[in-house]
C-alpha cells in the first residue's frame, strides 16, 4: 500500500508548537487527569470569549460532538436530516444512530460543498435538521441556506471539523448554526491528536448539552454548587476528553494565528504555482467571494478523469510524494446504496472520482513544496498533455 512507503514528503505531519508536553506535565502535577479540569475550562472559555460561541464543550472527537448534537435534537421515528453525500461517515452516523432518516444532498458543481438548491429539493414536513460541511475549511453558502432554515423552522448544524479560523463574510464558521462540531484530529490545522468541540449557539440547548456531556448527570452543576447532589437526570454518554488532551490543545490554540498564517501562505503558493494547469482543463479550488477568509486546510486538484487522478497519485508516489484522494459518496456506499432511492448525485460522484489532495502541513518547507509543484507540472507538461 502507498501509505506503507517511507515518503520523503508525506501527505500530513502533525505539528508541535513546543508547549504541549509542558502543559501535559502541568496537568498531571495538578492531580486532575480526567476531563473537565483546569485546561478543559481554559479551552472552553477561550472558544466562548474569543470565537463568540454561545457555549463550548470539549469532546473526545469531532464525531462525538456530532453525536451530542444528534442527541440534543431528540429525534423521533421518521424524522429526517438533510446532509451532503460528499463527507466523512461521522456526519451521517451521528444521526443514523439516533434513528433519523438520512436525505443526501449533492455538492455544488463549482466546489465540494453542499448545493443550497439541494436543500430546497429535499425538505419535507418531516425534516428536522440540515447539516452543512465546510469542506477544506471553505464556507458553505450560508446566505442562501439560512432563509430556508428560518422558513421551515429547522435546526442548522455546522460540521466545521475542517473549518477552525475560517469565515463566511465576517461571520466565524461555527458561530452561525444552532450547533457546530469541530475536530482536533492530528490531520487538522489545530490538533490534539484526537479531540473535538461542540459549540451550542442556541441558549435553550445549553443546560441539557452539559448534562448529556456529563453522562446524563447534573454533575457539572453539582461541582459549581448549584445542586446538593448529582444524579442521573437525562440520557448521555462519556463525551469528555481527558485533561491530557485539553492541555495539548491549549498549546496549539496559543499558536493558532502562526499556524493559520503559515498554512494560508502554503495554500496560496500552491494556487499560484499550479495556475498553468487550468489551461489543460484541470480545476483548482474555487473559493466563493463570501469564503475568501478560509484557513488553508486542504489544497486539491480536480483531475480530468479518474484514470488520470490514479496515474498522478502513482507518479507522485514514485517521487516519494504522498498525495491522496478523499471522500467516497455516502449515498452509494456499500452500507447505504441499497437504502438510497434518490437521483444520481453527479457532482459528489465527480469529486470522488477526480479530486486529489496535495501535501499540506506546517513543516512543509518551501523547497519541498516547490518539489511537489514541479512534479505535478512535470507530470502534465512532459507526459500527459492529452
Amino acid at each position: 500500500m502507498l501509505t506503507e512507503l517511507p515518503f520523503h514528503i508525506p501527505f500530513n505531519k502533525p505539528y508541535l508548537t513546543g508547549n504541549e508536553l509542558r502543559y501535559i506535565a502541568e496537568a498531571a502535577a495538578q492531580g486532575k487527569l480526567s476531563g473537565n479540569g483546569a485546561f478543559t475550562h481554559r479551552c472552553q472559555e477561550f472558544f466562548q470569549e474569543e470565537y463568540g460561541f454561545g457555549k463550548a464543550l470539549l469532546t473526545n472527537s469531532g464525531t462525538a460532538a456530532l453525536e451530542m448534537a444528534a442527541l440534543l435534537l431528540d429525534l423521533q421515528p421518521g424524522d429526517e436530516v438533510i446532509l451532503p453525500s460528499f463527507t466523512f461517515t461521522s456526519t451521517a452516523n451521528a444521526f443514523l444512530l439516533r434513528g433519523a432518516t438520512l436525505r443526501f444532498a449533492d455538492s455544488s458543481a463549482l466546489h465540494p460543498n453542499l448545493d443550497p438548491a439541494e436543500i430546497a429539493r429535499l425538505i419535507t414536513p418531516r425534516t428536522r435538521a440540515v447539516v452543512v460541511v465546510h469542506y477544506a475549511g471553505v464556507a458553505c453558502n450560508l446566505a442562501a441556506i439560512l432563509p430556508l432554515i428560518e422558513k421551515h423552522h429547522l435546526i442548522l448544524i455546522e460540521d466545521a471539523a475542517q473549518a477552525i479560523e475560517s469565515f463566511h463574510d465576517r461571520r466565524r464558521l461555527g458561530s452561525v448554526g444552532h450547533f457546530a462540531a469541530f475536530s482536533f484530529h492530528e490531520t487538522k490545522n489545530i490538533s490534539a491528536g484526537e479531540g473535538g468541540l461542540l459549540a451550542i449557539n442556541d441558549a435553550k440547548f445549553a443546560r441539557r448539552a452539559e448534562i448529556i456531556w456529563e453522562k446524563g448527570t447534573n454533575r457539572a452543576a453539582f461541582f459549581r454548587g448549584e445542586t446538593a447532589k448529582y444524579q442521573w437526570v437525562d440520557i448521555g454518554s462519556s463525551f469528555l476528553p481527558s485533561e491530557m488532551t485539553a492541555a495539548f490543545l491549549w498549546a496549539q490554540l496559543e499558536h493558532r494565528q502562526c499556524i493559520l498564517q503559515r498554512r494560508r501562505q502554503q495554500w496560496i503558493t500552491y494556487e499560484q504555482g499550479l495556475a498553468p494547469l487550468a489551461a489543460l482543463g484541470l480545476l483548482l479550488p474555487h473559493i466563493p467571494v463570501y469564503a475568501q477568509e478560509h484557513n488553508g486546510h486542504i489544497f486539491y486538484l480536480i483531475c480530468r478523469s479518474f484514470e488520470e487522478r490514479q496515474q498522478l497519485i502513482q507518479y507522485l508516489a514514485d517521487q516519494n510524494i504522498l498525495a491522496v484522494f478523499h471522500y467516497q459518496p455516502l449515498h452509494n456506499s456499500p452500507y447505504f446504496h441499497s437504502q438510497y432511492s434518490g437521483p444520481n448525485l453527479r457532482n459528489s460522484e465527480n469529486y470522488a472520482q477526480r479530486l486529489l489532495r496535495l501535501p499540506l502541513y506546517y513543516e512543509l518547507s518551501e523547497q519541498q513544496q516547490s518539489r511537489v509543484i514541479n512534479h505535478v507540472l512535470g507530470f502534465y507538461t512532459t507526459q500527459h498533455l492529452h
